[in-house]
Protein backbone atom coordinates (compact mmCIF):
# COMPACT_ATOMS: atom_id res chain seq x y z
CA UNK A 1 0.00 0.00 0.00
CA UNK A 2 1.21 3.03 -0.99
CA UNK A 3 0.78 5.21 2.35
CA UNK A 4 1.04 8.81 3.15
CA UNK A 5 4.72 9.78 4.54
CA UNK A 6 3.74 8.92 8.19
CA UNK A 7 3.60 5.57 7.75
CA UNK A 8 6.63 4.66 6.28
CA UNK A 9 9.78 2.88 7.91
CA UNK A 10 9.55 1.50 11.14
CA UNK A 11 13.28 2.75 11.42
CA UNK A 12 12.86 6.53 11.00
CA UNK A 13 10.54 6.63 13.37
CA UNK A 14 12.23 4.60 16.18
CA UNK A 15 15.40 5.90 16.03
CA UNK A 16 14.76 9.19 14.79
CA UNK A 17 10.93 10.12 16.13
CA UNK A 18 10.12 11.01 12.73
CA UNK A 19 8.37 8.97 9.44
CA UNK A 20 10.70 9.96 6.67
CA UNK A 21 9.64 13.80 6.02
CA UNK A 22 11.33 16.21 6.22
CA UNK A 23 11.51 18.29 9.21
CA UNK A 24 13.50 21.13 8.20
CA UNK A 25 12.19 24.29 9.04
CA UNK A 26 9.12 22.65 11.51
CA UNK A 27 8.86 25.26 13.29
CA UNK A 28 6.86 26.81 10.66
CA UNK A 29 3.47 26.22 8.94
CA UNK A 30 1.50 26.26 6.28
CA UNK A 31 -2.47 27.27 6.71
CA UNK A 32 -4.39 24.59 6.13
CA UNK A 33 -5.50 24.30 2.39
CA UNK A 34 -1.99 26.05 1.39
CA UNK A 35 -1.77 23.73 -1.63
CA UNK A 36 -5.01 25.29 -3.33
CA UNK A 37 -3.38 28.76 -2.94
CA UNK A 38 -1.09 30.96 -5.73
CA UNK A 39 2.02 31.42 -5.15
CA UNK A 40 2.51 35.09 -6.11
CA UNK A 41 -0.72 36.18 -4.48
CA UNK A 42 0.61 34.19 -0.91
CA UNK A 43 3.61 33.37 -1.30
CA UNK A 44 2.54 29.18 -0.89
CA UNK A 45 4.05 27.16 -4.09
CA UNK A 46 0.06 26.28 -4.37
CA UNK A 47 -2.03 25.52 -7.52
CA UNK A 48 -3.80 28.44 -7.74
CA UNK A 49 -7.37 26.82 -7.62
CA UNK A 50 -9.22 30.38 -6.87
CA UNK A 51 -7.65 32.11 -9.78
CA UNK A 52 -8.60 28.92 -12.03
CA UNK A 53 -12.40 29.53 -10.27
CA UNK A 54 -12.46 33.13 -11.25
CA UNK A 55 -11.07 32.50 -14.52
CA UNK A 56 -14.07 29.93 -15.23
CA UNK A 57 -16.49 32.14 -13.55
CA UNK A 58 -15.41 35.12 -16.13
CA UNK A 59 -16.23 32.61 -18.68
CA UNK A 60 -19.68 32.16 -17.54
CA UNK A 61 -19.41 28.44 -18.38
CA UNK A 62 -21.63 25.76 -16.28
CA UNK A 63 -20.02 22.43 -15.44
CA UNK A 64 -21.02 19.34 -16.01
CA UNK A 65 -20.85 16.24 -13.14
CA UNK A 66 -18.40 14.59 -13.30
CA UNK A 67 -17.33 10.89 -11.36
CA UNK A 68 -14.01 10.41 -9.89
CA UNK A 69 -13.20 6.69 -8.63
CA UNK A 70 -11.08 6.21 -5.35
CA UNK A 71 -9.52 2.83 -5.14
CA UNK A 72 -8.44 3.14 -1.44
CA UNK A 73 -8.70 1.97 2.29
CA UNK A 74 -11.88 3.14 2.60
CA UNK A 75 -13.89 5.79 3.17
CA UNK A 76 -16.59 7.44 5.87
CA UNK A 77 -19.56 7.66 3.91
CA UNK A 78 -21.38 9.61 6.33
CA UNK A 79 -18.83 12.71 6.36
CA UNK A 80 -20.61 15.77 6.28
CA UNK A 81 -17.76 17.06 3.78
CA UNK A 82 -18.11 14.04 1.72
CA UNK A 83 -21.48 12.72 2.13
CA UNK A 84 -22.99 15.35 -0.38
CA UNK A 85 -20.34 14.01 -2.97
CA UNK A 86 -21.24 10.18 -2.73
CA UNK A 87 -21.81 8.67 -6.28
CA UNK A 88 -24.90 6.70 -5.90
CA UNK A 89 -25.82 4.23 -8.13
CA UNK A 90 -29.38 4.56 -9.28
CA UNK A 91 -29.95 1.36 -11.19
CA UNK A 92 -29.92 -0.04 -7.45
CA UNK A 93 -31.70 -0.43 -4.68
CA UNK A 94 -30.47 -0.30 -1.49
CA UNK A 95 -30.93 -3.16 0.74
CA UNK A 96 -32.63 -5.44 -0.72
CA UNK A 97 -30.14 -8.16 -1.42
CA UNK A 98 -30.32 -8.04 -5.03
CA UNK A 99 -27.88 -7.18 -8.06
CA UNK A 100 -30.83 -4.97 -9.11
CA UNK A 101 -28.43 -3.97 -12.18
CA UNK A 102 -27.12 -7.23 -13.13
CA UNK A 103 -23.48 -6.06 -13.05
CA UNK A 104 -22.48 -8.91 -10.69
CA UNK A 105 -22.40 -7.09 -7.50
CA UNK A 106 -25.14 -6.92 -4.12
CA UNK A 107 -26.00 -3.68 -3.33
CA UNK A 108 -23.30 -1.91 -4.75
CA UNK A 109 -24.86 1.56 -3.96
CA UNK A 110 -21.83 3.66 -3.41
CA UNK A 111 -19.01 1.77 -4.62
CA UNK A 112 -17.63 -1.99 -3.71
CA UNK A 113 -15.20 -3.24 -1.72
CA UNK A 114 -12.72 -6.01 -2.92
CA UNK A 115 -12.04 -7.09 0.14
CA UNK A 116 -14.79 -7.91 2.32
CA UNK A 117 -16.40 -11.04 2.23
CA UNK A 118 -20.40 -12.38 1.70
CA UNK A 119 -20.91 -12.24 5.89
CA UNK A 120 -19.86 -9.30 6.32
CA UNK A 121 -16.27 -9.88 7.30
CA UNK A 122 -13.37 -7.71 5.93
CA UNK A 123 -9.76 -8.00 5.21
CA UNK A 124 -7.92 -5.17 7.69
CA UNK A 125 -4.52 -5.55 7.92
CA UNK A 126 -2.76 -7.81 5.15
CA UNK A 127 0.89 -9.00 3.79
CA UNK A 128 3.43 -7.54 2.08
CA UNK A 129 3.68 -8.68 -1.94
CA UNK A 130 7.31 -9.34 -1.30
CA UNK A 131 6.91 -11.68 1.15
CA UNK A 132 4.22 -13.75 -0.95
CA UNK A 133 6.07 -14.14 -3.88
CA UNK A 134 8.96 -15.07 -1.67
CA UNK A 135 7.26 -17.74 -0.32
CA UNK A 136 5.74 -18.84 -3.36
CA UNK A 137 8.85 -19.32 -5.25
CA UNK A 138 10.58 -20.37 -1.82
CA UNK A 139 9.97 -24.55 -3.01
CA UNK A 140 11.11 -24.34 -5.86
CA UNK A 141 14.24 -22.74 -5.85
CA UNK A 142 15.88 -22.89 -2.48
CA UNK A 143 18.79 -23.79 -1.83
CA UNK A 144 19.43 -25.08 -5.55
CA UNK A 145 22.32 -24.84 -7.60
CA UNK A 146 20.92 -22.67 -10.77
CA UNK A 147 22.92 -21.95 -13.95
CA UNK A 148 20.63 -19.13 -15.45
CA UNK A 149 22.22 -20.02 -19.07
CA UNK A 150 20.30 -23.15 -18.76
CA UNK A 151 16.70 -22.32 -17.60
CA UNK A 152 14.12 -21.35 -20.07
CA UNK A 153 12.89 -17.71 -20.34
CA UNK A 154 9.88 -18.01 -18.01
CA UNK A 155 11.96 -20.00 -15.38
CA UNK A 156 14.72 -16.94 -15.63
CA UNK A 157 12.34 -14.58 -15.15
CA UNK A 158 11.11 -16.79 -12.33
CA UNK A 159 13.69 -17.21 -10.38
CA UNK A 160 15.18 -13.28 -10.93
CA UNK A 161 12.19 -12.58 -9.46
CA UNK A 162 12.83 -15.14 -6.51
CA UNK A 163 15.86 -13.51 -5.72
CA UNK A 164 14.80 -9.93 -6.02
CA UNK A 165 12.06 -10.93 -3.14
CA UNK A 166 14.43 -13.05 -0.68
CA UNK A 167 16.57 -9.67 -0.96
CA UNK A 168 13.70 -7.38 -0.18
CA UNK A 169 12.37 -10.14 2.65
CA UNK A 170 15.38 -11.41 4.23
CA UNK A 171 18.14 -8.80 3.16
CA UNK A 172 16.35 -5.90 4.69
CA UNK A 173 14.88 -7.18 8.01
CA UNK A 174 17.40 -4.54 10.88
CA UNK A 175 17.39 -7.01 13.11
CA UNK A 176 18.15 -4.21 16.07
CA UNK A 177 15.08 -2.12 14.89
CA UNK A 178 12.62 -5.54 15.02
CA UNK A 179 13.92 -5.86 18.24
CA UNK A 180 13.23 -2.30 19.70
CA UNK A 181 9.74 -2.88 18.05
CA UNK A 182 9.52 -6.06 19.72
CA UNK A 183 9.66 -4.36 22.98
CA UNK A 184 8.13 -1.37 22.57
CA UNK A 185 5.30 -2.73 21.18
CA UNK A 186 3.48 -4.57 24.04
CA UNK A 187 4.40 -1.35 26.15
CA UNK A 188 3.02 0.50 23.75
CA UNK A 189 -0.80 -1.32 23.85
CA UNK A 190 -0.70 -1.30 27.32
CA UNK A 191 -0.08 2.11 27.60
CA UNK A 192 -3.06 2.84 24.83
CA UNK A 193 -5.50 1.11 26.02
CA UNK A 194 -5.27 3.48 29.78
CA UNK A 195 -5.04 6.21 27.55
CA UNK A 196 -8.42 5.07 25.84
CA UNK A 197 -9.90 5.07 28.63
CA UNK A 198 -9.14 8.15 30.15
CA UNK A 199 -9.46 10.24 27.01
CA UNK A 200 -12.98 8.50 26.03
CA UNK A 201 -11.94 8.02 22.75
CA UNK A 202 -11.09 4.56 20.54
CA UNK A 203 -9.08 6.67 18.28
CA UNK A 204 -7.06 9.81 19.28
CA UNK A 205 -4.70 11.87 18.10
CA UNK A 206 -1.49 14.30 19.50
CA UNK A 207 -4.24 17.03 20.08
CA UNK A 208 -6.15 15.35 22.50
CA UNK A 209 -3.21 14.44 24.67
CA UNK A 210 -2.18 17.55 25.24
CA UNK A 211 -3.86 18.16 28.19
CA UNK A 212 -3.50 14.58 29.40
CA UNK A 213 -1.92 14.20 32.70
CA UNK A 214 -1.70 10.78 33.11
CA UNK A 215 0.18 9.40 35.77
CA UNK A 216 0.36 5.82 34.24
CA UNK A 217 4.02 5.26 33.66
CA UNK A 218 2.95 2.75 29.98
CA UNK A 219 0.64 5.86 29.47
CA UNK A 220 2.97 8.30 30.03
CA UNK A 221 5.69 5.98 27.54
CA UNK A 222 3.05 5.76 24.63
CA UNK A 223 1.91 9.58 25.19
CA UNK A 224 5.36 11.05 24.62
CA UNK A 225 6.34 8.54 21.68
CA UNK A 226 2.86 10.06 19.81
CA UNK A 227 3.57 13.55 20.60
CA UNK A 228 7.25 13.18 20.06
CA UNK A 229 6.40 11.75 16.38
CA UNK A 230 3.57 14.54 15.85
CA UNK A 231 6.31 16.99 16.41
CA UNK A 232 8.62 15.61 13.95
CA UNK A 233 6.19 15.24 11.48
CA UNK A 234 4.57 19.10 11.99
CA UNK A 235 0.89 17.01 12.54
CA UNK A 236 -1.00 16.13 15.53
CA UNK A 237 -3.05 14.71 13.95
CA UNK A 238 -1.09 10.99 13.37
CA UNK A 239 -3.51 8.60 15.73
CA UNK A 240 -2.95 5.90 17.85
CA UNK A 241 -4.39 3.48 15.69
CA UNK A 242 -2.16 4.46 12.51
CA UNK A 243 0.75 3.78 14.95
CA UNK A 244 -0.37 0.76 16.04
CA UNK A 245 -1.38 -0.58 12.44
CA UNK A 246 2.58 0.38 11.41
CA UNK A 247 4.11 -1.12 14.37
CA UNK A 248 2.23 -4.02 13.84
CA UNK A 249 2.76 -3.84 10.40
CA UNK A 250 6.78 -3.91 10.34
CA UNK A 251 6.59 -7.37 12.87
CA UNK A 252 4.37 -8.63 10.22
CA UNK A 253 6.69 -7.86 7.74
CA UNK A 254 9.81 -8.97 9.52
CA UNK A 255 8.30 -12.54 10.78
CA UNK A 256 7.55 -12.98 6.85
CA UNK A 257 11.72 -13.43 6.50
CA UNK A 258 10.77 -17.12 8.13
CA UNK A 259 7.40 -18.04 7.93
CA UNK A 260 4.89 -18.07 5.02
CA UNK A 261 2.60 -14.95 5.45
CA UNK A 262 -1.25 -15.59 7.23
CA UNK A 263 -3.43 -15.99 4.60
CA UNK A 264 -5.44 -12.89 5.57
CA UNK A 265 -7.49 -12.19 2.42
CA UNK A 266 -7.87 -15.92 1.23
CA UNK A 267 -9.40 -16.39 4.65
CA UNK A 268 -11.94 -13.87 4.54
CA UNK A 269 -12.97 -13.01 0.74
CA UNK A 270 -12.42 -17.02 -0.64
CA UNK A 271 -12.49 -16.21 -4.11
CA UNK A 272 -9.85 -18.19 -6.65
CA UNK A 273 -7.25 -15.25 -5.98
CA UNK A 274 -5.60 -17.01 -9.38
CA UNK A 275 -8.72 -17.15 -11.36
CA UNK A 276 -9.58 -13.96 -12.84
CA UNK A 277 -12.83 -14.56 -13.95
CA UNK A 278 -13.99 -15.57 -10.10
CA UNK A 279 -15.47 -11.89 -10.02
CA UNK A 280 -18.41 -12.49 -7.37
CA UNK A 281 -16.87 -11.76 -4.20
CA UNK A 282 -16.14 -8.70 -2.09
CA UNK A 283 -19.47 -6.78 -0.13
CA UNK A 284 -20.60 -3.75 0.13
CA UNK A 285 -19.47 -2.51 2.72
CA UNK A 286 -16.90 0.90 1.30
CA UNK A 287 -16.37 1.94 4.92
CA UNK A 288 -15.15 -1.30 6.88
CA UNK A 289 -12.65 -0.33 9.28
CA UNK A 290 -9.69 1.34 7.78
CA UNK A 291 -11.44 4.62 5.97
CA UNK A 292 -8.65 7.19 7.05
CA UNK A 293 -6.53 7.02 3.77
CA UNK A 294 -9.33 6.75 1.41
CA UNK A 295 -11.30 9.48 3.29
CA UNK A 296 -8.45 12.21 3.13
CA UNK A 297 -7.82 11.27 -0.48
CA UNK A 298 -11.36 11.44 -0.96
CA UNK A 299 -11.64 14.96 0.54
CA UNK A 300 -9.12 16.15 -1.50
CA UNK A 301 -10.86 15.71 -4.65
CA UNK A 302 -14.00 16.84 -4.24
CA UNK A 303 -15.02 17.60 -0.53
CA UNK A 304 -18.39 19.74 -0.84
CA UNK A 305 -17.11 23.66 -1.98
CA UNK A 306 -18.49 26.73 -0.31
CA UNK A 307 -20.45 24.51 2.34
CA UNK A 308 -19.25 26.89 5.33
CA UNK A 309 -17.77 23.19 6.41
CA UNK A 310 -14.20 22.16 7.18
CA UNK A 311 -12.53 22.70 3.98
CA UNK A 312 -12.79 22.58 -0.05
CA UNK A 313 -11.84 19.60 -2.67
CA UNK A 314 -10.23 20.87 -5.56
CA UNK A 315 -13.34 20.01 -7.90
CA UNK A 316 -16.86 21.56 -7.52
CA UNK A 317 -18.77 19.10 -9.07
CA UNK A 318 -18.18 15.74 -8.59
CA UNK A 319 -19.67 12.62 -7.31
CA UNK A 320 -17.17 10.12 -5.89
CA UNK A 321 -17.12 6.84 -6.16
CA UNK A 322 -15.20 4.80 -3.82
CA UNK A 323 -13.34 1.42 -4.45
CA UNK A 324 -12.00 -0.88 -1.16
CA UNK A 325 -9.09 -2.83 -2.50
CA UNK A 326 -6.16 -1.21 -0.46
CA UNK A 327 -5.57 -3.19 2.63
CA UNK A 328 -2.79 -2.28 5.39
CA UNK A 329 -0.09 -4.01 3.44
CA UNK A 330 -0.11 -4.88 -0.19
CA UNK A 331 -3.15 -4.65 -2.18
CA UNK A 332 -3.60 -7.95 -4.74
CA UNK A 333 -3.41 -7.31 -8.47
CA UNK A 334 -6.99 -9.21 -8.77
CA UNK A 335 -8.49 -6.28 -6.70
CA UNK A 336 -7.01 -3.20 -8.14
CA UNK A 337 -7.68 -4.82 -12.30
CA UNK A 338 -11.18 -5.80 -11.12
CA UNK A 339 -11.69 -2.02 -9.36
CA UNK A 340 -10.55 -0.41 -12.30
CA UNK A 341 -12.83 -1.57 -14.77
CA UNK A 342 -15.65 -1.69 -12.07
CA UNK A 343 -14.92 2.00 -12.19
CA UNK A 344 -14.95 2.10 -16.04
CA UNK A 345 -18.06 0.09 -16.23
CA UNK A 346 -19.97 2.50 -13.76
CA UNK A 347 -19.13 5.97 -15.85
CA UNK A 348 -16.08 7.02 -14.22
CA UNK A 349 -14.19 9.17 -16.41
CA UNK A 350 -11.00 9.81 -13.37
CA UNK A 351 -9.60 7.20 -11.25
CA UNK A 352 -7.67 8.46 -8.57
CA UNK A 353 -5.06 5.05 -7.15
CA UNK A 354 -2.69 6.25 -3.89
CA UNK A 355 -1.23 3.06 -3.81
CA UNK A 356 2.02 1.02 -5.06
CA UNK A 357 4.43 -2.35 -4.56
CA UNK A 358 7.25 -3.49 -5.32
CA UNK A 359 6.01 -6.82 -6.78
CA UNK A 360 3.03 -7.55 -9.34
CA UNK A 361 2.65 -10.89 -9.83
CA UNK A 362 -0.25 -10.96 -12.16
CA UNK A 363 0.95 -7.51 -13.62
CA UNK A 364 -1.28 -8.92 -17.01
CA UNK A 365 -4.18 -8.64 -15.25
CA UNK A 366 -3.92 -4.88 -14.11
CA UNK A 367 -2.21 -4.19 -17.75
CA UNK A 368 -5.37 -4.91 -19.56
CA UNK A 369 -7.23 -3.35 -17.11
CA UNK A 370 -5.35 -0.01 -17.81
CA UNK A 371 -5.74 -0.78 -21.33
CA UNK A 372 -9.65 -1.25 -21.07
CA UNK A 373 -9.24 2.21 -19.16
CA UNK A 374 -7.47 3.24 -22.04
CA UNK A 375 -10.02 2.30 -24.45
CA UNK A 376 -13.01 3.75 -22.75
CA UNK A 377 -11.23 7.26 -22.56
CA UNK A 378 -10.99 6.71 -18.83
CA UNK A 379 -7.54 8.40 -16.81
CA UNK A 380 -5.41 7.07 -14.53
CA UNK A 381 -3.96 8.96 -12.00
CA UNK A 382 -1.21 7.31 -9.68
CA UNK A 383 0.69 8.39 -6.61
CA UNK A 384 4.38 7.67 -7.78
CA UNK A 385 5.77 6.45 -4.25
CA UNK A 386 7.14 7.31 -0.73
CA UNK A 387 10.74 6.01 -1.07
CA UNK A 388 12.92 8.77 -1.93
CA UNK A 389 13.85 6.32 -5.17
CA UNK A 390 14.42 6.89 -8.54
CA UNK A 391 11.35 4.69 -10.65
CA UNK A 392 13.24 4.70 -14.15
CA UNK A 393 15.39 2.38 -12.57
CA UNK A 394 13.60 0.94 -9.34
CA UNK A 395 10.38 -1.24 -9.31
CA UNK A 396 7.28 0.34 -8.64
CA UNK A 397 3.72 -0.80 -9.20
CA UNK A 398 1.48 -0.50 -11.20
CA UNK A 399 3.10 1.66 -13.78
CA UNK A 400 1.84 2.13 -17.35
CA UNK A 401 4.67 0.16 -19.26
CA UNK A 402 3.05 -3.15 -20.33
CA UNK A 403 4.85 -6.22 -18.82
CA UNK A 404 4.64 -7.76 -22.89
CA UNK A 405 6.43 -5.39 -24.18
CA UNK A 406 3.87 -3.58 -26.09
CA UNK A 407 4.45 -0.23 -25.36
CA UNK A 408 2.49 1.99 -22.43
CA UNK A 409 -0.84 3.42 -21.56
CA UNK A 410 -1.69 6.64 -22.81
CA UNK A 411 -4.08 7.81 -20.21
CA UNK A 412 -1.75 7.58 -17.40
CA UNK A 413 -0.12 10.26 -14.92
CA UNK A 414 2.12 9.41 -12.44
CA UNK A 415 2.40 12.52 -9.60
CA UNK A 416 5.40 13.34 -7.35
CA UNK A 417 4.65 14.95 -4.19
CA UNK A 418 5.90 18.64 -3.91
CA UNK A 419 5.88 21.00 -0.38
CA UNK A 420 6.41 24.64 0.05
CA UNK A 421 10.42 26.20 0.56
CA UNK A 422 9.19 27.86 3.98
CA UNK A 423 8.21 24.45 5.57
CA UNK A 424 10.63 21.84 4.37
CA UNK A 425 11.53 22.68 0.84
CA UNK A 426 9.62 22.37 -2.81
CA UNK A 427 9.86 18.73 -3.27
CA UNK A 428 9.09 16.61 -0.66
CA UNK A 429 11.99 14.71 1.24
CA UNK A 430 10.23 11.03 0.65
CA UNK A 431 8.76 11.19 -2.63
CA UNK A 432 9.53 9.03 -5.35
CA UNK A 433 11.19 10.48 -8.66
CA UNK A 434 11.70 9.43 -12.18
CA UNK A 435 13.11 11.68 -15.21
CA UNK A 436 11.55 9.13 -17.56
CA UNK A 437 8.21 7.61 -15.38
CA UNK A 438 7.08 10.83 -12.95
CA UNK A 439 4.88 12.99 -14.84
CA UNK A 440 4.66 16.21 -12.94
CA UNK A 441 4.76 17.35 -9.27
CA UNK A 442 1.87 18.38 -6.98
CA UNK A 443 1.41 19.16 -3.72
CA UNK A 444 1.73 16.43 -0.94
CA UNK A 445 3.24 17.70 2.39
CA UNK A 446 1.15 18.49 5.16
CA UNK A 447 -2.29 18.76 2.89
CA UNK A 448 -5.28 19.26 5.17
CA UNK A 449 -8.70 17.25 4.42
CA UNK A 450 -11.20 14.84 6.03
CA UNK A 451 -10.38 12.08 7.94
CA UNK A 452 -13.24 9.81 9.56
CA UNK A 453 -15.50 10.89 12.20
CA UNK A 454 -18.31 12.74 10.77
CA UNK A 455 -17.12 16.39 10.91
CA UNK A 456 -13.14 15.88 11.26
CA UNK A 457 -10.10 17.17 9.55
CA UNK A 458 -6.14 16.57 9.70
CA UNK A 459 -3.48 16.77 8.06
CA UNK A 460 -1.55 14.13 6.08
CA UNK A 461 1.76 13.89 3.66
CA UNK A 462 2.51 11.51 1.14
CA UNK A 463 2.49 11.33 -2.85
CA UNK A 464 -0.52 9.56 -1.58
CA UNK A 465 -2.37 13.07 -1.27
CA UNK A 466 -0.89 14.54 -4.63
CA UNK A 467 -2.51 11.86 -6.63
CA UNK A 468 -5.80 13.22 -5.89
CA UNK A 469 -5.02 16.57 -5.79
CA UNK A 470 -4.03 16.25 -9.76
CA UNK A 471 -7.07 14.07 -10.60
CA UNK A 472 -9.36 16.77 -8.95
CA UNK A 473 -7.87 19.10 -11.36
CA UNK A 474 -8.48 16.75 -14.22
CA UNK A 475 -12.06 16.27 -12.63
CA UNK A 476 -12.59 20.24 -12.94
CA UNK A 477 -11.65 20.42 -16.24
CA UNK A 478 -13.35 17.49 -16.95
CA UNK A 479 -16.60 19.66 -15.82
CA UNK A 480 -15.81 22.90 -17.75
CA UNK A 481 -14.97 21.45 -20.50
CA UNK A 482 -16.20 18.14 -21.00
CA UNK A 483 -15.47 17.28 -24.55
CA UNK A 484 -11.84 16.70 -23.57
CA UNK A 485 -10.32 13.04 -23.83
CA UNK A 486 -8.48 11.51 -21.26
CA UNK A 487 -5.07 12.06 -23.24
CA UNK A 488 -6.44 15.33 -23.95
CA UNK A 489 -6.37 15.95 -19.95
CA UNK A 490 -3.36 14.08 -19.65
CA UNK A 491 -1.71 16.50 -22.18
CA UNK A 492 -3.38 19.83 -20.19
CA UNK A 493 -2.34 18.79 -17.13
CA UNK A 494 1.49 18.19 -17.83
CA UNK A 495 2.02 20.83 -20.35
CA UNK A 496 0.08 23.77 -18.71
CA UNK A 497 2.34 22.75 -15.15
CA UNK A 498 4.75 25.44 -14.43
CA UNK A 499 8.53 24.79 -14.66
CA UNK A 500 10.50 26.30 -11.83
CA UNK A 501 14.25 27.88 -11.93
CA UNK A 502 15.32 27.47 -8.46
CA UNK A 503 16.69 24.21 -7.75
CA UNK A 504 15.39 21.64 -5.54
CA UNK A 505 16.24 18.67 -2.84
CA UNK A 506 16.53 15.29 -4.86
CA UNK A 507 14.39 13.44 -2.41
CA UNK A 508 16.39 11.73 0.46
CA UNK A 509 19.48 13.94 -0.25
CA UNK A 510 20.79 17.35 0.52
CA UNK A 511 21.49 17.17 -3.00
CA UNK A 512 20.16 20.03 -5.13
CA UNK A 513 19.15 19.26 -8.97
CA UNK A 514 16.86 21.14 -11.40
CA UNK A 515 12.66 19.57 -10.55
CA UNK A 516 13.62 18.26 -14.57
CA UNK A 517 16.09 15.77 -13.41
CA UNK A 518 13.21 14.50 -11.05
CA UNK A 519 9.96 14.33 -13.33
CA UNK A 520 9.42 14.45 -17.17
CA UNK A 521 8.05 18.04 -17.31
CA UNK A 522 10.11 19.28 -14.79
CA UNK A 523 7.08 21.24 -13.31
CA UNK A 524 4.57 21.61 -11.11
CA UNK A 525 0.94 21.03 -11.31
CA UNK A 526 -1.72 24.54 -12.11
CA UNK A 527 -5.13 24.36 -11.57
CA UNK A 528 -5.79 27.74 -13.48
CA UNK A 529 -2.96 27.30 -16.00
CA UNK A 530 -4.81 24.20 -16.93
CA UNK A 531 -8.18 26.09 -17.54
CA UNK A 532 -6.72 28.52 -19.39
CA UNK A 533 -5.52 26.06 -22.02
CA UNK A 534 -8.61 24.24 -21.97
CA UNK A 535 -10.33 27.13 -22.81
CA UNK A 536 -8.01 27.71 -25.29
CA UNK A 537 -8.13 24.70 -26.65
CA UNK A 538 -12.10 24.93 -26.94
CA UNK A 539 -12.50 27.99 -28.50
CA UNK A 540 -10.05 26.40 -31.25
CA UNK A 541 -11.11 23.33 -31.33
CA UNK A 542 -7.58 22.02 -32.06
CA UNK A 543 -5.38 20.39 -29.85
CA UNK A 544 -1.61 21.81 -29.86
CA UNK A 545 0.96 19.97 -31.37
CA UNK A 546 3.63 21.04 -29.49
CA UNK A 547 4.24 22.37 -25.65
CA UNK A 548 3.82 26.01 -25.11
CA UNK A 549 6.75 28.08 -24.08
CA UNK A 550 6.82 26.92 -19.98
CA UNK A 551 6.73 29.66 -17.40
CA UNK A 552 8.86 30.40 -15.04
CA UNK A 553 7.50 30.53 -11.29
Amino acid sequence: MQKSTLLLIAGAFVFNASFSQSTENSDKKAPNGWHQLDKTETGFNGISLNKAYDFLKSKNLKSKKVLVAVIDSGIDTLHEDLKPVMWTNSKEIPGNGKDDDKNGYIDDVHGWNFLGGKDGKNVKEDSYEGARVYHQLKQKWEGKEITESSLSAADLKSYQTYLRAKSKVVGEINEDEIGYLKTLYPKFLAGDSILRKEIGKEEYNGNDLRDNNTTNADAKMTKNFIMSISKSNDSYDITNQQLIDEIGGQLRKANSAVEAPPTYRKDIVKDNEMDFNDRGYGNNDIMASTPMHGTHCAGIIGAARNNNKGMDGVADNVSIMMLRAVPDGDEHDKDIALAIRYAVDNGAKIISMSFGKDFSPEKYWVDEAFKYAEKKGVLLVHAAGNDAKNIDTAYNFPNPVFENGSGRATNVITVGASGDVKTGGLTASFSNFGKNEVDVFAPGVNIYSTIPGGNTYGNLSGTSMACPVVAGIAALLLEYYPTLTSTDLKMIIERSAVVSNEEVNKPGTDEKVKLSELSKTGAFVNAFEAVKMADKMASLNVKPKTAPAKKSK
